[in-house]
């Protein structure tokens, strides 16, 4: 059996190099990708440790699907925003679209 650090560790790293592509790139869909490793990283840590806390129940699981389900939701809208700005301003780079005005 694998030990709990491990996961811990492969979580924070996800987690890491998430953070490092929201923080540092000026791309929109870069920064949603980043987000979504982020959240994988968490669901990472949710399973692992309700693999190792609560063996027999399932409660990681399912807060992990509601994680996925708000991953799907954020993945949608935003690129359902990244084709709107890109069709008004022919770019996705953040410092170019920092208002809403027309």
């Amino acid at each position: 059996m694998v030990p709990l650090s491990w996961y811990l560790i492969l979580a924070a790293a996800l987690f890491c190099i998430g953070l490092y592509g929201v923080l540092s790139h000026r791309n929109l869909v870069v920064i949603l990708m980043s987000l979504e490793l982020m959240l994988n990283a968490i669901n990472i840590n949710l399973i692992a440790f309700s693999r190792y806390l609560e063996p027999g129940q399932r409660t990681g699981m399912v807060f992990a699907l509601f994680v996925y389900v708000v991953a799907a939701a954020e993945a949608a809208l935003g690129l359902a925003l990244v084709i709107a700005i890109w069709r008004n301003r022919d770019t996705v780079a953040v410092e170019e679209i920092d208002t809403l005005k027309g």
